[in-house]
């Protein structure tokens, strides 16, 4: 008899659907209907004002961070940014992911802005963008949970603001 209500109580929960995301953005209910998608969580942003950006590339190494070869662009008022931010991908596939912090809002690239990617790849004032491979992940097989670190100009370096 335990062993019929173990399993009956077993099979209710696994009836029960999983809880969706939770994610800010225009493409938020990409990521409450199961993808495919990437939910980017930013982490070390230097203060809540101005804008970040969330931009996806596609697979050719090629396109990354070049000029209109961007795939989806996702723009939230930093504030927001506090919750992950959902990106929706076209399919399954290989994708590299760029967070840019427009600290001050005035929609223009400076000093005082931030910056991150996929996998975290460490940034230097000589070397600002990191080549695709260190960058590249697999997603688009459901919602595909990403981390990224904000990076900041402190002095002669770029690195997270330590909290």
């Amino acid at each position: 008899m335990f062993k019929l209500v173990s399993l009956a109580m077993a099979a209710s929960f696994a009836a029960v659907p999983a809880a969706a995301p939770a994610a800010v953005g225009p493409d938020a209910a990409s990521c409450r209907k199961g993808g495919p998608a990437i939910l980017v969580k930013v982490t070390g942003l230097k203060n809540k004002m101005g804008k970040v950006r969330v931009q996806l590339y596609g697979s050719n190494p090629a396109d990354f961070l070049a000029k209109g070869k961007k795939l989806r662009r996702v723009e939230v008022a930093a504030s927001a940014a506090l919750q992950p931010i959902c990106i929706a991908v076209p399919k399954a596939g290989r994708y590299a992911v760029a967070v840019r912090h427009d600290a001050n809002g005035d929609g223009k690239s400076g000093w005082s802005d931030g910056g991150g990617f996929s996998r975290n790849p460490n940034l230097s004032l000589t070397s600002l963008k990191p080549s695709y491979a260190k960058v590249a992940i697999n997603a688009g097989g459901g919602v595909t949970p990403i981390d990224i670190v904000m990076n900041y100009r402190q002095g002669l370096a770029i690195k997270p603001i330590k909290g």
